[in-house]
């Protein structure tokens, strides 16, 4: 493997490289692998090295000027991947008059299967089945204009968070493209579509709502027991307490297994959520949850599926079912997670360790809680300023009538 270097090959960094005597390749500080080999007479050539059982395998991706930098790193990283998946590193070309459904089916292997958890993975291939393949699948991709992209977005209006999902990904499909050679560079019929404005919903669970769903969850609990024809699966209870003490999401839920619970170091681990692999705090009421729990042999999930050997693959149908029961229809199962991070604030935490509980990638995920924080602040601050004027003795009534 390459050693790795302090640069990081930007275009203008690339442009600034020069040798002399003889030619040197310049390894990528982020990117493993990803190079530039420079000549004395100024020619710069893109190049990947990466290791595979045959041992390491070196591949010429291009010339500088012919590709930028940025277009050399996107197709270094499908090299590296191709490379480690013991593929052949340069694919073969493919056939002409290729379609949106021939890109959308190299996009799913090449990409979204080496890029992406299996829950996003699954949202982009519904976007394509559902929406993109129906309007566009047969079109080849030189014939696919603005208006096309443009056309299939408007029909989505009434749903704008799928409609910006579908352009998000058509324009993905277009940008792979042109670094695969399907397309001319800088070809994307995506460009110029505005997304539309999605209304962030924010729905908080209040103290007294934490009660009846809890009064709910506890009735389902002794109906399963009692062995009541069609109760709620134990499981679905327990997922849901989970979620409402820990802030995760569903599929990180759903898909934890026993192995990763350490009662010891009093943490779990979520091997494939949504930022990446990351450890969760094992709180003393998540570890009596867990300790409900029925364990079955054989099956190394926590959340017990139906069939021998799976987990739940969703409790929509439950969940619908508790929250009616505890009147609280327009609560969805993602505002839980909102409702954790609205009682985090109420308790004093910062945004940015809301953050790491939460398990966001950036600081810009967290800060649509900032209005919450803001509001605590102002009641922290009355609290604390009434009680210090009491005090001093300077605080009066206002006139009376």
């Amino acid at each position: 493997m390459p050693r790795r270097s302090t640069l990081v090959l930007s275009g203008r960094e690339v442009d600034r490289l020069a040798v002399a005597g003889r030619d040197r390749i310049f390894w990528d500080r982020e990117l493993a692998g990803f190079g530039v080999r420079v000549y004395p007479s100024g020619r710069k050539v893109y190049v990947v090295q990466s290791r595979a059982r045959g041992g390491p395998k070196r591949v010429t991706l291009g010339t500088h000027g012919e590709l930028t930098a940025t277009q050399a790193r996107l197709r270094a990283g499908q090299v590296i991947d191709r490379i480690k998946g013991g593929g052949d590193p340069i694919p073969p070309p493919a056939r002409a008059g290729a379609t949106i459904a021939d890109l959308a089916e190299r996009y799913l292997s090449a990409h979204v299967a080496q890029n992406c958890n299996a829950h996003t993975a699954g949202i982009y291939r519904g976007s394509l089945e559902n929406h993109i393949l129906p309007a566009l699948g047969m079109m080849p991709l030189a014939m696919v204009e603005t208006a096309h992209v443009a056309a299939l977005h408007y029909r989505l209006r009434e749903t704008p968070r799928a409609a910006n999902r579908a352009l998000s990904v058509l324009s993905k499909m277009f940008s792979l493209a042109a670094a695969w050679g399907l397309v001319p560079d800088g070809a994307n019929p995506c460009r110029g579509v505005r997304k539309y404005k999605e209304k962030k919903r924010e729905r908080f669970l209040t103290r007294d709502e934490y009660r009846r769903l809890g009064m709910a969850l506890a009735q389902a609990e002794a109906e399963a027991e009692a062995g009541v024809e069609g109760a709620v699966s134990p499981y679905a209870v327990a997922a849901l307490r989970l979620l409402m003490l820990t802030g995760c999401r569903l599929n990180e839920i759903l898909t934890l297994r026993w192995d990763d619970i350490d009662r010891t170091a009093g943490e779990f681990r979520l091997r494939d959520g949504k930022t990446g692999a990351r450890m969760v705090p094992l709180t003393p009421t998540a570890e009596r949850v867990l300790a409900g729990i029925a364990r079955l042999p054989h099956n190394p999930w926590v959340i017990v599926g139906k069939k021998p050997g799976t987990h739940l693959a969703t409790i929509t149908a439950d969940w619908y079912r508790l929250r009616s029961r505890a009147g609280l229809d327009d609560v969805r199962i993602h505002d839980l997670r909102h409702s954790y991070a609205s009682r985090a604030l109420a308790a004093g935490e910062s945004l940015s360790m809301i953050g790491k509980l939460l398990g966001h990638a950036d600081i810009q995920s967290t800060a649509r809680y900032a209005h919450l924080a803001r509001e605590t602040e102002r009641i922290s601050a009355a609290r604390v300023g009434g009680s210090i004027g009491a005090d001093i003795g300077t605080v009066k009534e206002g006139p009376t009538s």
